[in-house]
């Protein structure tokens, strides 16, 4: 029976948060009135679909099991782990992509995605694709405030918006397996994967640094998940093919550690009230992969778009035509990179109980 306890409590304290959210919304004022989210393909609801890139999901089989099943720009079958996070927050079920030129100032004002995939931190590495560096990101946080400013909400409707909205960061991955590990440039400048790491995380604090002088309070800074794992990184194990790149992995864990135990602490002293949380998706993503059944999956090395080793983007538009699974919630992965829309939820879940839980 304690067994029992320890495995289902988690979902059910999730359960009773959401049901809490819910409850506050029908009774007034929301204490947070927006989610805008920084980062990668992750968490880009659709901003690609706006600029020349090829990095795009705007095509099936993405958004096969959306709620009118056609795509949007996210990388997965249906929503992202953001979207499920706003949803439980008593905010929309979706995040909108903040290029969208269909928004209203309503929709702006509970939230937005500023994220690009294939970008990361580096600006060297969202010109690998040439997506929306974190720099142009941030960029659109300031147009952001000055749309809600002029709008009908006002100087004091902005400001309460922009300071009580909850910030959430995922953004790393494409740095270390699309630029370092793959392009020689920043080999040389960096002798180690750690070297490089640190000069990832000087950006990670003048990321956080400019979002607070704009009058950020509230920001969840996500983890990196064990990206040697990912079935196309399984696929380009040359050490071990077919297996996770656990050099990949360990670069992702010392990464987090000195995210979560140096850079966020700092962060949280130095700037007038800050709440900066680390939200950790590594050990559940481990979890997962390790021993999918336990989380009822029957596949964690292949996505479910072709055959599922490397199919992404374009890639996996082209290869559906001769394969795509049955059933996505049995797999882990969608295509050979992005997680599927229940992965997605159960990673929500889990930083909504573990994290996020502090601003509801």
């Amino acid at each position: 029976m304690s067994s029992l306890i320890s495995k289902y409590l988690p979902w059910l304290l999730v359960l009773l948060l959401r049901g809490g959210v819910a409850a506050a919304a029908a009774g007034g004022k929301k204490k947070v009135p927006a989610i805008i989210v920084f980062g990668d393909s992750s968490v880009d609801t659709g901003n690609n679909n706006f600029i020349p890139t090829i990095a795009r999901s705007n095509f099936w089989p993405y958004g096969r099991d959306f709620a009118d099943g056609l795509p949007t720009g996210r990388f997965s079958n249906g929503r992202l782990a953001t979207d499920f996070i706003s949803e439980a927050f008593g905010l929309p079920r979706t995040i909108p992509a903040y290029l969208d030129t269909n928004l209203t100032i309503d929709d702006l004002a509970t939230g937005v995605s500023f994220a690009s995939a294939s970008t990361g931190l580096d600006n060297a590495t969202a010109g690998i694709m040439s997506v929306i560096s974190i720099a142009e990101q941030l960029g659109y946080l300031r147009e952001y405030k000055e749309r809600l400013r002029l709008s009908k909400l006002g100087e004091a409707g902005a400001e309460e918006i922009v300071g009580e909205a909850l910030y959430i960061w995922s953004i790393g991955t494409n740095d270390f397996i699309e630029n370092y590990y793959n392009l020689p440039q920043r080999r040389m400048q960096y002798a180690t994967a750690a070297e490089y790491g640190a000069y990832l995380l000087g950006l990670v604090e003048a990321a956080v640094r400019e979002v607070h002088a704009l009058g950020g309070r509230k920001m969840d800074f996500t983890g990196l998940t064990p990206m040697g794992c990912l079935p196309a990184e399984r696929l380009g194990n040359r050490d071990d093919p077919g297996q996770c790149n656990e050099e990949y992995n360990a670069v992702a864990r010392s990464f987090n550690g000195r995210l979560r135990g140096e850079l966020v602490p700092k962060l949280n002293r130095e700037l007038s009230g800050l709440r900066l949380v680390y939200a950790d998706t590594y050990d559940l993503f481990d979890a997962v992969v390790r021993k999918p059944v336990d989380y009822g999956f029957e596949n964690a090395e292949r996505g479910c778009c072709g055959t599922g080793l490397f199919e992404a983007g374009y890639f996996c538009g082209l290869g559906t035509s001769m394969q795509l699974c049955g059933n996505a919630n049995k797999y882990v992965f969608f295509d050979a990179i992005h997680p599927t829309e229940r992965m997605y939820s159960i990673l929500a879940d889990t930083v909504i109980n573990t994290t996020l839980h502090v601003f509801l």
